[in-house]
């Protein structure tokens, strides 16, 4: 098995280890590329998707933004949001959550720190399986989130 001139390697008893750099253009990457926080500068992003999951219905349920950038929620109770782990502060952060409505109409409690047009939250849609669709941002590591509804009764 040969290397390229541009490979190290080292070789244990059980292990050998290659260190090359990917080329100027072309390559693949595989895996997850962990940036922890750090500035990835004038990408071209194409084909790309953001984390999605169902968070389980409660009477308080947390949107952590570690988690996924998308969540959805069936309701089976009246439900008290939280949003955690924003980015810091000098950064801005986004997410979106897709409600479905349950048969018994379910109402949402938003935290205080978020922000609606006109002053104060959107009407969640009355009817068994009705979908309301909100985005919310932040631009201050969440002392202000600001509220949308992207989509009522998408259903």
């Amino acid at each position: 098995n040969s290397l390229s001139s541009n490979a190290q390697t080292q070789i244990t008893d059980t292990v050998t280890v290659a260190n090359a750099a990917l080329p100027k253009a072309g390559g693949t990457m595989t895996g997850t590329l962990q940036l922890a926080d750090q500035i990835l500068q004038r990408p071209e992003i194409k084909d790309y998707s953001e984390t999605k999951i169902a968070v389980a219905a409660a009477a308080t349920v947390d949107l952590d933004m570690t988690s996924a950038n998308v969540f959805t929620v069936t309701a089976d109770q009246n439900t008290t949001f939280t949003f955690s782990n924003p980015s810091p502060s000098g950064r801005s952060c986004s997410f979106t959550l897709v409600w479905t409505q349950d048969s018994s109409d379910r109402t949402i409690t938003w935290p205080n720190s978020v922000k609606w047009a006109g002053g104060s939250a959107p009407d969640v849609t009355s009817g068994s399986g009705k979908i309301d669709i909100y985005t919310f941002f932040t631009l201050d590591a969440g002392t202000i989130w600001y509220g949308f509804q992207a989509g009522a009764d998408m259903s």
